[in-house]
């Protein structure tokens, strides 16, 4: 009979897994379809307790992380509480049963904190079907440190990694280091790895967190970058984010495809990095087919590039819309890539970037010179082998500058790694200027201007006679309505952005 009992327990709990369905948006209603909740309680909890009732709650991350968990488990912190170390669980969740990591209790999120003691406060480690929500989190040492983060994502030499979704977490007062050739910091890194067996994400969601004073970065990858070993990750979604006092790059995604970047700000970044740092706002590197839409960057302040929106290095077909950049001190845009590693395993070029839609207003304005390169940050800087850049329907607001130092150019080219940008279309674009700004094409080639509106006393650009045959083709998806949803997502009580939208032509 026993051994009946085992075999039949078994078979419900193998049938509980594969039809249990979690929804990913209210810990309650998946309370009742979990296979099994366990709750901890820091002030009142013990890890001599079995744990599945508030009433026999553990006490410690340890204790989580000596346990493996199976598809459908909870894991909820009681609201309020805190923890010092590291949380590492381990296990699987299946589709539609993942695992969840939250709170019950209350409103207030329970506190893991690394105290600086660990490379991280939370790292999912080879998991899938985990979703990570309503937590607040902090890693501070008493100095910085390389590689320092709130939370690891990593997936080594497991084959596909899927849906893992970090959602509605606080992460604050990380303190990593500020140089990214010794490691950095963030808030979250993303990692996929492996030699013995090809390891990528499918469904790596970040959303609705609350990313402050976390230093270098606010969230940054690693992956598969080479062209001779190209493993993407796929359907990664970053969105809804805000991230507050972060010195470096904000959003980077590497090593993937497709990745969708959209409803995130950036805002009140300290100029704490030093004269060879180089960072920007939102950026992919080395990833393809990344859409970035629907992002505010305002006030980066990095001494080496610092604008708000880039498609970098050996990056395919991104495309950068609907966005809004301003008070960025090294301008609006950079697009680039290094001449002399192009055509080489690591770097197939920086090809076919679409830049629309968007509004940069006061993008520019670095008020000291650099080390580096002086009195320089251009509205745009377009540098090195970039090819097929399309840069059209976009609204540039320049205020008069500060001073008569700081640099007033809208584009600036030239030629990082030896050649220098071929195929780029700038069109149809506005330009309000309060005082005159220059251009500097350089040696690049096939650069056309076609239906600028901007007032000619202020600046040199003129237009193309004739649109180009590679370049026929840009507005064969126009967006009608694309000043209204700038409107309606940045603009709805500011009647002078209106009226300046409003003012567009086709």
């Amino acid at each position: 009979m026993r051994i009946f009992y085992r075999l039949h327990l078994s078979l419900l709990l193998i049938v509980a897994m594969l039809c249990g369905c979690c929804s990913k948006d209210n810990v309650s209603h998946q309370k009742e379809n979990a296979l099994l909740t366990y709750y901890i309680d820091a002030n009142t909890g013990s890890d001599s307790n079995n744990g599945t009732s508030p009433e026999q709650a553990f006490a410690s991350l340890n204790k989580i992380n000596s346990l493996t968990l199976i598809a459908g488990t909870q894991v909820l912190f009681k609201s309020g509480t805190s923890y010092a170390g590291l949380l590492k669980p381990k296990g699987l969740g299946e589709a539609g049963n993942p695992i969840i990591i939250s709170k019950y209790g209350g409103e207030t999120k329970p506190i893991i904190n690394a105290e600086g003691k660990h490379t991280a406060a939370v790292h999912i480690y080879n998991m899938a079907y985990v979703e990570v929500r309503d937590l607040e989190i902090t890693n501070t040492g008493e100095e910085r440190e390389n590689g320092r983060r709130g939370v690891i994502v990593e997936a080594e030499n497991c084959g596909l990694t899927k849906h893992i979704i970090l959602d509605n977490l606080f992460i604050h007062d990380v303190n990593g280091s500020l140089v990214k050739s010794k490691g950095g910091g963030s808030a979250i890194l993303w990692r996929n790895h492996g030699d013995k067996y090809i390891t990528t994400f499918d469904s790596l969601i970040i959303q609705n967190c609350h990313l402050r004073d976390c230093a270098r970065n606010g969230i940054n990858a690693r992956g598969y970058t080479r062209r001779d070993n190209w493993h993407p990750s796929t359907n990664v979604i970053v969105r809804n984010n805000l991230l507050e006092g972060i010195p470096g790059d904000g959003i980077v995604p590497i090593g993937t495809d497709g990745a969708l970047i959209e409803y995130n700000t950036m805002r009140d970044c300290p100029d704490i990095l030093s004269h060879a740092e180089a960072a920007a706002g939102i950026w992919p590197w080395s990833a393809d087919n990344t859409l970035i839409q629907f992002n505010e960057v305002a006030g980066h302040t990095a001494k080496w590039d610092g604008q708000g929106f880039d498609s970098d290095w050996n990056c395919l077909n991104t495309t950068i819309q609907y966005n809004y950049s301003h008070d960025n001190y090294g301008g609006f845009l950079l697009i680039c890539n290094k001449g002399n590693t192009l055509n080489t395993p690591s770097n197939v070029g920086t090809k076919n970037t679409i830049v629309r839609y968007n509004v940069s207003v006061n993008d520019g304005i670095r008020p000291y010179p650099t080390e580096r390169r002086g009195w320089f940050s251009p509205c745009m800087h377009i540098s090195g082998p970039v090819e097929n850049n399309y840069i059209h329907h976009n609204l540039f607001v320049f205020p008069e500058k500060e001073s008569t130092e700081i640099d007033r150019t809208f584009i600036q080219m030239d030629n990082w790694g030896g050649p220098w940008a071929n195929k780029t279309l700038v069109a149809n674009n506005k330009l309000d200027f309060s005082e005159p700004y220059k251009m500097f094409y350089g040696e690049s080639q096939q650069t056309f201007g076609i239906d600028n509106k901007f007032d000619s006393k202020m600046m040199d650009f003129a237009d193309s006679n004739e649109m180009p045959v590679w370049a026929k083709d840009y507005m064969s998806d126009y967006d009608e309505n694309w000043k209204d949803k700038m409107i309606e997502t940045f603009f709805k009580d500011d009647e002078e952005m209106k009226q300046r939208l409003e003012g567009m032509k086709q």
